[in-house]
């Protein structure tokens, strides 16, 4: 039994422990938003936070947040009150196809938790290893400046709140 916190919420699973955390997130818990990229850590669609820190969840095994707390894309805002990134992404009009789009915001929630005035040179390092194939970096890019330059420290807490 592994047990850790979901958005907010203590759960548990009998999951196999090398199951990737990925899979264990759309198929036990329901929730979707993540997704299957490339299987090897490499495209960021997978995306989600353990305790704060963007991981590749593809290739995550589920043992290796026992005790922890996970936040995925359905876990950052709420459709009434949105994070300030997902409100950036919809001003900005970032997704094409959308595929990417949940791993892009969750590994820029990261980032701006660690350094809400993240400048341009470390909004690219820092989204360098998301892949969009739709070719949406310039907006993805504009929409996290945006959010560096005019939100709060206290808007940009990644943690779900009780």
């Amino acid at each position: 039994m592994i047990e850790f916190t979901l958005n907010g919420t203590p759960v548990r699973t009998d999951d196999s422990p090398d199951t990737p955390l990925l899979w264990a997130v759309r198929d036990t818990f329901k929730l979707k938003g993540a997704k299957f990229g490339c299987g090897a850590g490499l495209c960021g669609s997978c995306t989600m936070h353990v305790d704060g820190e963007a991981v590749r969840t593809c290739v995550l095994p589920i043992a290796s947040v026992a005790g922890k707390a996970v936040t995925t894309i359905e876990g950052l805002g709420a459709p009434d009150r949105l994070h300030p990134l997902q409100e950036a992404w919809v001003s900005h009009s970032v997704p094409q196809c959308g595929y990417c789009q949940p791993g892009q915001i969750m590994s820029a929630a990261a980032l701006l938790a660690r350094n809400p005035q993240a400048d341009e040179a470390e909004v690219e390092r820092a989204m360098a290893g998301n892949i969009c194939r739709c070719g949406c970096y310039p907006r993805i890019k504009q929409a996290i400046l945006s959010v560096a330059r005019h939100a709060g420290v206290d808007e940009l807490a990644t943690e779900v709140s009780s």
